[in-house]
């Protein structure tokens, strides 16, 4: 199982998540209310995560159109809705609920 680091505003996360899984639900699953406004799918970019270290996957092409539409998206981040759990990860969480003061969104499905 993957290993996923997590730094949030309250700190470092640390967590095992199930293969495959999304990164958006494996980062909610334990306890970070990470921003999912569009409910996971590539439109809204609010679940977006830097990656810190390890491999994220290939960037689609619905999320990296998305991207492309934002000015403050760099090469490190990615749309964690997009993301597939297959490899460790160190990950920094950019928007949370608690932070922005707003409901997270609709949960993404698997």
């Amino acid at each position: 199982m993957p290993h996923i680091t997590a730094e949030t505003a309250a700190g470092k996360v640390e967590f095992e998540a199930e293969k495959g899984r999304k990164l958006v639900l494996a980062i909610e699953d334990n306890g970070i209310d990470i921003l999912h406004r569009c409910g996971g799918n590539a439109r809204c970019t609010t679940c977006r995560v830097e990656i810190l270290a390890g491999d994220p996957g290939e960037i689609l092409e619905a999320e990296a159109a998305v991207m492309a539409t934002k000015q403050d998206m760099t090469e490190r981040m990615r749309l964690s809705c997009q993301v597939r759990c297959n490899d460790d990860l160190h990950v920094r969480v950019i928007n949370q609920a608690s932070v922005a003061g707003i409901d997270p969104g609709t949960r993404p499905e698997d």
